[in-house]
């Protein structure tokens, strides 16, 4: 008999605090855990892009604020998944 091992739901947001994303590949969802990995590097060349001109440090300072905010999603998500 094959019993199924539970995620740790601590770990899982020990991971994605490192690793946006990672968390959610522990918990085994894959995809989202690939799309918030990608969106996060994405969204931080977009934000490192756009320092370069004064317009542009305003929206990367919306950009990176927004990185923070769905970085602090990502945890609090990786920690739900692994129930």
């Amino acid at each position: 008999m094959v019993e199924k091992v539970m995620a740790s739901q601590i770990l899982a947001a020990i991971f994605s605090f490192f690793i946006p994303g990672l968390g959610q590949f522990y918990a085994g969802n894959f995809l989202r855990g690939a799309m918030i990995f990608i969106g996060f590097i994405i969204l931080g060349a977009i934000a490192a892009g756009s320092v370069l001109s004064v317009v542009g440090s305003l929206v990367g300072g919306l950009i990176g604020i927004f990185m923070f905010l769905l970085w602090l999603w990502n945890i609090f998500d990786a920690y739900q998944l692994a129930k």
